[in-house]
């Protein structure tokens, strides 16, 4: 079974940035698994931390399900992502009981630390699999292939302005719907994100967000834009899974290794 997990800070960061890529794998054949390192206890202006979390909590599930994802409870709370060692005993155990060939995750520059921290996080967790001398719940494993992918950043930025630039686009505009749907599922996100964020309607943002990067394509209508960590230490050197999407993989001949 070909398996991608997708790994992100906050209830609704997934349908932001890489549902669409993560549904796409699903209609390929690939088993798929979603998981906030967050409960999203902070998201809220209007409920307390603990009520908070169970709306959100039951918001990601429902969106877990409705993406056809299976659901990975969080292991912290907003602004509690650290690149510490008992998160990523936590996420490692995760990786190594999924054994995923593919893994989606934030851009390791973003607009905030729970971002960064997450893809720091991911990336040690697929590097470490197969080390048998750290411990974790779950045993290592052997060192198969294994892909990391990094999204854009939210506003195309890194935290300095300067434009990131994706390596590789998806198409995203067949499977659209329904990762509108599931970022319908966190309806508690509408006021904490125009208060905290000055995103005005939160679906319009990630829509919008989806066009610009599909218009960067030059082809798709809709797209989610990725840059591919470094091979060494997790696969062979061409391994790039997201190839098995087939028209809807572009590679971005403007990308520049530098």
């Amino acid at each position: 079974m070909k398996t991608a997990l997708a790994v992100a800070a906050h209830p609704d960061d997934i349908e932001f940035l890489m549902a669409g890529t993560l549904i796409l794998l699903k209609n390929q054949g690939y088993e798929i698994h979603y998981m906030n390192l967050s409960t999203g206890n902070c998201g809220s202006i209007e409920t307390d931390s603990s009520t908070t979390t169970e709306i959100r909590l039951k918001e990601a599930q429902n969106s877990a399900k409705i993406m056809g994802a299976q659901f990975h409870d969080p292991i912290c709370n907003d602004f509690e992502i650290f690149y510490e060692l008992d998160l990523l005993r936590k996420l490692t155990s995760i990786v190594r009981l999924v054994k995923p060939s593919v893994i989606l995750t934030h851009s390791p520059s973003d607009y905030m630390e729970d971002h960064m921290n997450t893809s720091r996080l991911a990336v040690t967790a697929a590097f470490i699999r197969g080390v048998p001398n750290f411990a974790a719940d779950y045993s290592a494993t052997n060192n198969y292939d294994c892909a990391v992918y990094h999204a854009l950043p939210h506003s195309l930025l890194d935290p300095l302005r300067r434009k990131v630039i994706p390596e590789l686009f998806i198409d995203t505009s067949s499977v659209h719907h329904v990762k509108r749907e599931a970022l319908e599922a966190h309806r508690s996100q509408q006021n904490w994100l125009e208060d905290s964020q000055k995103m005005n309607s939160y679906i319009k943002s990630m829509e919008q967000f989806s066009l610009t990067v599909g218009t960067m394509s030059g082809r798709f209508q809709h797209a989610e834009g990725w840059r591919r960590h470094l091979h060494v230490g997790f696969s062979e050197e061409g391994f790039d899974p997201l190839k098995d999407l087939g028209e809807c993989y572009l590679v971005n001949n403007d990308y520049k290794f530098e």
